[in-house]
């Protein structure tokens, strides 16, 4: 097969030995050394991944990825007899139109506290219509009861398994919803808001929503909020992705704009407002995000320095083969192939250690659980809990490609110095 001169010369230097075997070693080491660098930062990338994915789905899944609030003429059924505020529902049918969104549920939410017979707490009550809810989280997270329950009995909520245990009640107990911003006035004087509330499901996340969220139909949260019709005030849009949140606004900002510049009154999106969950959990993912980072960072630096043992590795080939490449260069080898002799050899290397370490890599982050459970590691110190791994082929061809690219500039400086060698100087004692 035909073979450039200089490609087959770079390749039988990679497998030539060295006299002293220090140049050998070097470069083994430097092989070792990106090995171990791409295939740690690919585990460590794709449990990171992993992380970012559970959060996403453990607290995105519940957390409203778009709330729109602020409905004009709220009260305009007031006195009609009506009993649902028709603007939220021409509206939802505009934002079912938009890119990106999947479903649109209207909701109504205040501060409340929650008191059983041992114990009290402060959570975010929201009233919900479980038939828009069918595709929720919490519906596929019940452990007892289900949020259907909400709409066929009265006076009844669903909340999380950490807050149940809290306050040591299950499925069918009594508790006490008190809206402390809500008040009456009785011949005992003005009192808080209450009302007892029968327990009708039980959820579990594994988030810290358990602890914080009670779930009511929206009839008897407007009840208890002294609302008329319905009582909903907002609508949140879960998304395709929630990092499309600020895409979604943005373009319905837009269409906002442009009915406002055009008076249409009638518009549903005439006089609405946007929020995102940047406004409640951006910090957190910001923190997730800059850690992902800063590991990148340090593991890139890890494989930096293993392409740099190819330098050194290269410099003492090029001072040991002196009189090789002065030979060379009298039989007419043009400087160009000189160097492309010394980068061939220098990728030998770096494309070893790269496809080692990929190799290595993929199988330790899909095997990292059972790996750590046959030697006996549990990063969590109790229960079974396991490392969530996801394993993306985007970020294992950047990790590749960086390395590779490494490799490749780690040649350059010795390849260009082989190439200034002056065959006369080199072989006049030869």
């Amino acid at each position: 097969m035909f073979q450039p001169i200089s490609i087959f010369i770079g390749l039988r230097y990679s497998r030539s030995k060295s006299p002293t075997g220090f140049v050998s070693f070097i470069t083994f080491f430097s092989t070792v050394g990106i090995l171990l660098g791409v295939a740690s930062l690919i585990t460590v990338v794709s449990v990171m991944n992993g992380f970012e994915g559970e959060l996403k789905k453990r607290i995105l899944g519940i957390v409203p990825h778009v709330i729109v609030s602020d409905f004009p003429d709220k009260d305009a059924d007031k006195g009609t007899g009506a009993t649902e505020n028709s603007y939220w529902q021409s509206l939802r049918k505009e934002l079912l139109t938009q890119p990106h969104v999947l479903q649109v549920t209207p909701f109504l939410e205040s501060e409340a506290l929650i008191q059983s017979t041992t114990g009290l707490q402060g959570v975010l009550l929201q009233g919900i219509m479980p038939k828009f809810e069918r595709q929720n989280i919490i519906s596929s997270h019940m452990v007892a009861g289900s949020l259907a329950n909400l709409s066929t009995q009265s006076y009844s909520l669903v909340l999380g398994q950490s807050l149940a245990n809290k306050l040591q009640v299950s499925l069918g107990d009594e508790v006490r919803l008190v809206l402390p911003n809500k008040s009456v006035f009785t011949p005992m004087g003005r009192i808080p808001v209450q009302r007892v509330f029968t327990v009708a499901g039980i959820f579990h996340i594994g988030s810290q929503v358990d602890d914080a969220m009670v779930y009511v139909d929206s009839r008897y949260g407007a009840k208890l909020l002294r609302r008329t019709g319905d009582g909903i005030d907002k609508l949140r849009l879960y998304l395709d992705d929630a990092f499309n949140a600020q895409q979604v606004v943005t373009a319905l900002e837009s269409k906002q704009q442009s009915a406002q510049l055009r008076k249409q009154t009638g518009n549903p999106l005439h006089s609405v407002s946007f929020s995102t969950w940047n406004e409640s959990q951006g910090a957190l993912f910001s923190a997730v995000k800059m850690e992902k980072n800063m590991m990148w960072l340090m593991l890139s630096l890890i494989v930096a320095v293993a392409t740099f043992n190819i330098v050194s590795a290269l410099v003492m080939v090029v001072v040991d083969k002196q009189a090789e490449i002065g030979i060379l260069q009298t039989l007419g080898l043009a400087r160009t192939d000189v160097i492309k002799i010394f980068i061939t050899q220098g990728m030998v290397n770096g494309l070893w250690g790269v496809s080692l370490g990929g190799v290595i890599g993929v199988i330790l982050a899909l095997n990292l659980n059972d790996i750590m459970l046959v030697i006996g590691v549990n990063l969590f110190g109790f229960g079974v809990q396991s490392l969530p791994i996801k394993l993306e082929f985007f970020d294992v061809l950047t990790i590749i490609l960086s390395a590779l690219v490494m490799s490749f500039l780690a040649t350059l400086y010795p390849a260009y110095q082989a190439s200034t060698t002056q065959p006369a100087q080199v072989l006049r004692n030869e």
